[in-house]
């Protein structure tokens, strides 16, 4: 029997930026709209995003996870595009989508990306909200939300007690189920750049000690990673991504993106990672294989 394929990618950033109106230029978007303007448009490429998801397409996999940021400054004018975009990616059974901490960048857009991508975000009974569980195959995604809009110069992420709560009483569900339990969140679980962290961290790492999951992916920091976070049966591989639309730039390698072939094996669940790398000729090919659970 073939392995259940997953696809992980990231950080889309969906280019270009809409024109803001003068109104929207206030706060926090000011300092990240002169971000874009004078850094972030020279890295961040649609033609990139648009060759990345092309050679997704071609690897066929079962279903495709993408963990946030989505949009940039979430104006208004963005969400459209993103939801237009995430349909050519794949249909909601097909992908599953979390938001990221430029999706709820601002509270005046905060609910926006919960009213654009709902069928991306839904549990299997058509719930929306986090955590949300749907199995596919083998495995079983749980969904986290850890985007909080936060003060200029912030990119902080929150869980919150009612969500972690929350995490625990699925993850006891789950755990009579022969199932591969895959978490999704935005924000890495260990960071050394507090301004960037997930801010309850700790709280998270201790409810995955004593019940586990086998797998972890984000994004959010834009760098090719691979954490080992303590477990009830052994180490856990949480597993970042670059960000998909990216030029290589400074410490920031090229867009990639993640397969995971899961299948079940004699001596219980077997997971190959499969990187693939966009190069300066927009080629994508092979750059690492890896066995990580």
């Amino acid at each position: 029997m073939a392995p259940f394929t997953l696809a992980h990618l990231s950080d889309p950033h969906l280019p270009p930026l809409p024109k803001p109106r003068l109104i929207e230029l206030a706060g926090k978007r000011a300092l990240g709209y002169i971000n874009w303007t004078r850094n972030r448009h020279k890295y961040q490429r649609r033609e990139v995003l648009d060759a990345l998801v092309a050679d997704l397409h071609e690897q066929a996999p079962d279903h495709i996870a993408v963990t946030g940021d989505l949009v940039n400054l979430a104006m208004e004018a963005e969400f459209a595009p993103a939801r237009t975009w995430l349909d050519g990616v794949g249909p909601p059974d097909r992908v599953t989508t979390i938001p990221g901490n430029h999706d709820a960048y601002v509270r005046a857009t905060f609910q926006r990306f919960g009213e654009t991508f709902a069928p991306y975000i839904a549990d299997d009974d058509g719930r929306i909200g986090f955590p949300a569980v749907r199995r596919r195959g083998p495995a079983a995604l749980i969904s986290l939300s850890s985007a909080v809009p936060t003060a200029p110069l912030m990119a902080t992420g929150t869980l919150g007690r009612h969500q972690l709560n929350a995490l625990e009483q699925v993850l006891d569900q789950l755990a009579s189920e022969d199932v591969f339990r895959v978490l999704l969140v935005h924000h890495p679980l260990k960071s050394d750049a507090r301004l960037k962290r997930l801010t309850d961290s700790a709280a998270l790492l201790a409810l995955l000690k004593r019940r586990g999951v086998e797998l972890i992916l984000h994004g959010h920091d834009h760098i090719h990673s691979t954490m080992w976070l303590e477990g009830p049966n052994g180490d856990i591989p949480a597993i970042g991504v670059p960000s998909a639309s990216a030029l290589a730039h400074g410490r920031y390698p090229a867009a990639a993106y993640n397969l995971f072939e899961i299948e079940k094996a004699n001596e219980g669940w077997r997971c190959e990672q499969i990187v693939r790398s966009i190069d300066h000729g927009l080629q994508i090919r092979e750059i690492k294989r890896t066995r990580v659970v």
